[in-house]
């Protein structure tokens, strides 16, 4: 399609395919809530018709692509233009250049830059001479690099050992429950550890999305990165636990008093449904007839709200990894990459994890299932002993007897494992966890100084290895890790306290 002899007469207003409006002379297009594009920054690199072409593409993908696909592209264009300033633009010189100066980590730089072109010449709009379409043709181009945080089990950025996600939801739970995280944060995490959606999926929600059937829970979650798809137009049903659903229905109805509070009565039944999860900070500031504004998604947080609360999250819950002895640093890509590799150890192939994942292929699964990392396969008393003072798994409080114990005088409240008292639990409330088990990770457990809390870390140590054996299953071996290391961390704090205590 030849597009010459309308650039004069080219629209000056469109709409990007999220239905915002951009004027073409707009020194900044918003795309959708989450993306925005600086065009003003490349006018004065070209001259005023190239600057018109390069504006006509973009607003080809503005209109037709996903939001962040436009800007991947703007910002690819942009590096390659300020690498090789002073050269003919798009020139073969130019590219050649722009090429030179890439690695094998950043040359696929080049292969998005180079559908651009391809693009831009299709659009039939001047500024691509047909010998640089010749050379671009010819060339082969690496793909950007996949999964080096994956396989690598990278402590910072790839996937969560069991022991930091079952650190970090315990965490959550527990800081919630005390009122030091707030609800939508803890909603954010909570759906991010069990679901592992991309944080665009999780803020384009809306409250129709939490559905009930019999007994059963479910997300049905809008899919992302769809090509040629708008927002909101295809979805997968997602199956949860129970409490992940009821905290969900907490922040529903909180998300329905807001609106309620800021429109001065209740919201109508009929949209009450299309009301979104996690509404933008500000928007419910209703300044449009509510009807128009719940068909897009101005009223729903941006994707970044997921990795501001994650930050948040981390720093309130200060979980330390095993790995480290530091804090772990927590983002919406670490759960997505450790719902891949939990499911790639448990022998699920590149179909399952990609549909798992809400991938459309397998070219990315695939980074899953080659060189798993492996679970520690074996943990003895000696390295459990080594490796509790980095975890910190235990969160109470050691006391040299019940007497010094907060709830000391209540017989009630004494902790057993069915031969001996182990310790206190200085809770007042109902707890329906199982004891002693879960007590050692759990922040209100008051151990003895004198309890047997060795037997306990011998005894669950000999059942990891006798599931093991029996099992062959390291997955399932190793699900008492961290109550483990909580283990060694009592028995190490009594040690030390014992020898203090004797040197008085």
């Amino acid at each position: 399609m030849n597009m010459l002899t309308s650039q004069e007469n080219a629209p000056e207003e469109f709409y990007s395919r999220e239905g915002y409006r951009i004027s073409l002379d707009d020194e900044r297009w918003k795309l959708n809530k989450d993306f925005s594009i600086p065009v003003f920054v490349l006018a004065s690199v070209m001259n005023a018709q190239m600057y018109l072409s390069f504006r006509q593409v973009l607003a080809f993908y503005a209109k037709t692509s996903a939001p962040a696909h436009t800007r991947n592209l703007f910002e690819r264009c942009k590096h390659y233009i300020e690498s090789t300033a002073g050269q003919p633009l798009f020139s073969v010189e130019s590219l050649i250049s722009y090429r030179s100066m890439l690695d094998k980590k950043t040359e696929w730089y080049l292969g998005t830059l180079r559908g651009l072109i391809r693009r831009w010449a299709d659009l039939g709009y001047i500024g691509i001479p047909s010998d640089t379409l010749n050379l671009v043709d010819q060339w082969t181009l690496k793909g950007n690099e996949k999964g080096y945080s994956v396989q690598s089990m990278c402590p910072d950025s790839g996937p969560l050992t069991d022991i930091e996600m079952e650190g970090v939801v315990a965490a959550v739970i527990a800081a919630y429950g005390d009122d030091r995280l707030e609800l939508i944060d803890a909603s954010y995490a909570m759906t991010l550890a069990m679901t592992g959606r991309r944080p665009g999926q999780i803020t384009g929600l809306k409250l129709k999305d939490l559905i009930q059937q019999s007994d059963r829970y479910f997300i049905s979650f809008p899919r992302a990165k769809q090509r040629h798809q708008a927002w909101r137009t295809t979805f997968n049903k997602f199956a949860v636990v129970e409490d992940l659903w009821l905290l969900l229905q907490q922040q529903a109805l909180a998300v329905k008093q807001a609106f309620s509070a800021s429109l001065g009565f209740d919201v109508p039944a009929e949209f009450v449904p299309e009301l979104p999860l996690f509404p933008a900070l500000g928007a419910i500031d209703i300044r449009l007839e509510l009807r128009t504004e719940l068909r897009g998604d101005r009223l729903h947080a941006p994707s970044t709200s997921v990795y501001s609360a994650m930050d948040r999250v981390a720093k309130t819950i200060k979980l330390v990894s095993e790995r480290t002895g530091l804090p772990v640093h927590l983002n919406p890509t670490r759960f997505r990459y450790t719902l891949g590799t939990n499911l790639a150890r448990e022998g699920k192939g590149e179909y399952v994890i990609a549909e798992a994942l809400d991938h459309s292929d397998t070219q990315n699964a695939g980074v899953y299932v080659r060189n798993i990392p492996e679970i520690v396969e074996r943990i003895d008393k000696a390295v459990a002993l080594q490796l509790a003072p980095i975890a910190q798994a235990f969160q109470g409080v050691l006391v040299i007897s019940e007497s010094d114990a907060r709830r000391g005088d209540d017989r009630s409240s004494r902790i057993s494992n069915g031969a001996a008292n182990l310790g206190t639990c200085g809770s007042y409330g109902f707890c329906g966890a199982l004891a002693p088990i879960a007590c050692y990770t759990c922040n209100h457990f008051q151990p003895w100084l004198d309890g047997p809390h060795e037997a306990v870390l011998d005894r669950l140590i000999q059942e990891r290895d006798s599931v093991l054996e029996q099992t062959e299953d390291r997955k399932i071996a190793s699900v008492n890790d961290r109550l483990i290391l909580a283990v060694s961390d009592v028995v190490n704090r009594c040690d030390a306290m014992k020898k203090e205590v004797s040197h008085e």
